[in-house]
């Protein structure tokens, strides 16, 4: 099995030969075959000059000669090619013999399509568009070159190569280094992918990227280990907590029964009372996991019907009267009037969120306090707003409020509570597609927000 690394440099590498091969073939092709065309058309211009220039000789001359156009022949020697001027009639006037080409240094050096086979071909000499001869153009190639053509063909073909080598060596070194930018942060994710399946919450990344994909999912690999390890830390807390909610009822009633047993304690009525009390206790701790349960398992059935909540939220806060009147705490309300605060929802499960909301805000809020309840309209939401000024939440808490029997720090767990109200609140509200916000500081007081959606 190879690596991430291995397997992206390999494949780069392969990618840029075939492309590196292909280009310089197609390349090669293509120079080749412009360079033949160019000489080719030279070539033509060639003969053109040649038929021309016998032309002008018969003009000025009016008759052939030995010495017609032998000037030519030095010319045609150095190019390569041999001349034959033939009359009307086609009977040689001079020629060249193809053997001395044979003799001459270019014949071995030429670019030859079809070398050692003399090829010639013939064109009329015209004077007032009367044929008055011919020349023969031999050759030992279809494509003269010369030594300087050859050359330069030569230096094209070497340049593509060597530039193709070139070009290989720097994209092989740019696949390397590209493929690690790759790689390596695709690897560390694996690593700590592997960390967190093995129970390492602590595994970490920080070899960044500059991709966005890659960097998005380092940073997501991160905050999910965050969050393991926050849900671990949870469950283990959950697991000591449950167990101590547990145990002190059922401490306390195993020592006192033990001790009445055992006549240490008198049997009475009021040692009775209070073992029922942590019998009762017990009981409704149990009730409330069993609640949490079946809202977490969405196994509640709601009842909706409208529901009017300026009504309701002043009759539910009638029933705290004797509570806040023994503290001395003041309710205050701030409801806008003429306005209709219409929701659906099931009676029993909003009333159950005012009552925990309240009782939280007389539970922590200290004697001569105030509580304010506000209900407005925010778009197209009711908002109900909560506001005490008790004992406020520590910021370190805030983020685990909702948390099943989180309970903060010692301040508020001197207070009576089993640190399940506020999941169970949640839970309700999400089920009514409600949300709720906590904005608290400590000494100061605690502002709830619950935000429903309006029926109107």
């Amino acid at each position: 099995m190879q690596s991430i690394n291995r397997r992206l440099s390999i494949l780069f590498v392969l990618c840029a030969i075939a492309a590196i091969f292909l280009v310089t073939v197609f390349v090669n092709i293509t120079v080749s075959n412009k360079f033949n065309e160019y000489m080719i058309d030279i070539q033509n211009k060639r003969y053109e000059r040649i038929v021309s220039y016998f032309e002008e000789a018969y003009k000025r001359e009016g008759k052939w000669t030995v010495d017609t156009g032998v000037e030519l022949m030095h010319e045609a020697y150095m190019g390569n090619y041999c001349l034959t001027l033939l009359d009307r009639d086609k009977q040689p006037v001079w020629g060249m013999d193809p053997n001395d080409l044979l003799n001459q240094i270019h014949i071995g050096e030429m670019s030859v399509l079809d070398k050692g086979v003399y090829t010639t071909k013939t064109f009329e000499i015209k004077v007032d568009g009367i044929v008055v001869g011919f020349v023969d153009i031999g050759q030992y190639s279809s494509v003269l070159l010369s030594e300087e053509d050859i050359n330069f063909k030569d230096s094209i073909n070497k340049s593509i190569v060597v530039s193709g080598v070139i070009t290989l060596i720097i994209v092989s070194f740019l696949s390397l280094y590209f493929s690690k930018q790759f790689s390596t942060p695709i690897r560390e994710v694996a690593k700590m992918s592997v960390s967190l399946s093995q129970g390492n919450f602590d595994a970490k990344s920080d070899v960044k990227s500059n991709i966005e994909e890659l960097e998005d999912l380092r940073k997501s690999v991160n905050i999910l280990a965050e969050k393991l390890k926050y849900q671990d830390a949870l469950r283990k807390r959950l697991v000591s907590d449950i167990t101590h909610e547990i145990r002190t009822p059922l401490n306390v009633l195993q020592n006192n029964l033990e001790a009445m047993i055992d006549g240490v304690l008198p049997v009475t009525k009021l040692g009775l009372n209070y073992l029922n009390e942590e019998v009762i206790r017990f009981g409704k701790l149990i009730n409330d996991l069993n609640l949490l349960k079946e809202f977490e398992s969405e196994s509640i059935k709601l009842n909706y019907e409208p529901i009017h909540l300026d009504d309701f939220i002043i009759e539910m806060s009638k029933d705290f009267f004797i509570g806040v009147e023994s503290k001395g705490i003041s309710i205050e309300y701030e409801i806008l009037p003429n306005e209709k605060f219409q929701i659906i929802g099931d009676i029993d499960k909003i009333k159950q969120v005012i009552i925990n909301l309240l009782s939280n805000a007389i539970k922590f809020t200290g004697n001569n306090g105030k509580i304010t309840i506000k209900l407005y309209k925010e778009m197209k939401q009711i908002v109900v707003e909560v506001i005490d000024n008790g004992i406020g939440i520590k910021q370190d808490d805030l983020p685990f409020i909702f948390e099943r029997l989180y309970r903060g720090d010692k301040s508020r767990n001197q207070i009576e509570g089993n640190g399940i109200g506020l999941t169970i609140v949640k839970n309700i509200l999400e089920l009514h597609n409600a949300k709720i916000a906590i904005d608290s500081k400590e000494g100061i007081g605690t502002k709830v927000k619950v935000y429903f959606n309006s029926a109107n």
